[in-house]
């Protein structure tokens, strides 16, 4: 052992009796060997408790085996579940996760991503990038998958098609026959737009204008704060849209406090399927927007990117429409 104490590469070739190239290599998964060389560099590593230098292994392999994720707000249970399933793939796959938060700001975005670029193989980011900044990640010599739609042409994007995610909430609720319809949005987001039009659109075929407030984050902090605008102002709204479930959790919540009954008075409906969404009082009408299979769909694509393993492909999920007790019909409205 090393006379400071630490178990080197050194170590683990004197105890399994072959050179410092073949425990380098196989550690390193440059080349086979046979299976007794093999096992006994192996059984030899974990006698020793050997542990690789990350530094070390990356100048030998020119990897760092660390995928760098940008993600909008790690608060979010829907963005938290995406990297729940991103991490599952990543350590299967021998990797690990570097994480900056962007806290939906994304003003500073690129001097945050530099370094993450630095230090990994690749980025897994969204396009509500700035335009200047998409397109530096096009320049530099790292492959990249964006979890959306991104308006780069050759770029890998995994993701849901969010008129499709609109259009599936929106068709279920036009049956409900909803007569006064209010939709919370966040305008700094591309899929805010296209859920907001979906529903706007279902509704006008139906003659119900639909009602759209606006919110400068999409957190039920937002949902609380405009929620008397909302409930209380000149419209009385029998169902009331959040751009997702925090914002519409948010709203809800208050409505309870203004002494709404939900669904009597008012119905609420959501998307994305955060866990919370089943337990809230009542259960929340929403669409999953798959976020766990997204982030492992999302790394699989990175890896096969930065392995040369497999041609990497966008790839569209399908959305599930979950209705709960939040949009029932059965009373009428007093």
């Amino acid at each position: 052992m090393s006379s400071r104490g630490r178990v080197t590469i050194r170590d683990v070739a004197a105890e399994a009796g072959v050179s410092i190239a073949t425990v380098s290599k196989i550690v390193n998964g440059q080349q086979s060997f046979s299976k007794p060389v093999e096992m006994k560099v192996r059984e030899a590593v974990v006698r020793l408790g050997y542990i690789q230098n990350p530094a070390a292994r990356s100048m030998v392999t020119g990897k760092t085996t660390a995928i760098g994720l940008a993600i909008m707000d790690i608060g979010n249970p829907h963005h938290a579940s995406f990297v729940k399933g991103a991490n599952r793939m990543a350590l299967a796959k021998g990797y690990h996760l570097l994480m900056v938060d962007l806290e939906e700001r994304v003003d500073f975005s690129r001097q945050l991503l530099a370094p993450l670029a630095q230090r990994t193989d690749g980025l897994v980011v969204s396009p509500r990038l700035p335009r200047d900044v998409i397109e530096w990640l096009a320049e530099i010599d790292k492959p990249v998958v964006f979890v959306g739609e991104a308006d780069l042409p050759g770029s890998v994007c995994i993701g849901l098609n969010n008129r499709d995610v609109g259009s599936l909430l929106a068709n279920f609720l036009v049956r409900q026959g909803f007569a006064q319809v209010a939709y919370v949005g966040y305008d700094r987001a591309d899929w805010n737009a296209q859920r907001r039009d979906a529903l706007a659109a279902a509704f006008a075929e139906t003659g119900v204008k639909l009602n759209v407030f606006h919110i400068d984050e999409p957190t039920s902090e937002a949902g609380e704060q405009i929620a008397s605008k909302v409930l209380l102002g000149g419209n009385r709204f029998d169902l009331i849209v959040g751009c997702n479930d925090l914002v519409t959790i948010g709203i809800m919540s208050q409505a309870h406090r203004f002494g709404f009954r939900v669904p009597e008075d008012v119905a609420f409906a959501g998307y994305d399927n955060i866990a919370i969404s089943r337990y809230v009082s009542p259960p929340l009408t929403t669409v999953d927007t798959c976020a766990e299979a997204t982030g492992e769909v999302a790394i699989e694509n990175i890896l096969a990117l930065i392995e040369n393993s497999a041609p990497p492909k966008s790839k569209t999920l399908e959305p599930l429409l979950l209705v709960r007790e939040s949009t029932a019909r059965t009373v009428a409205r007093t």
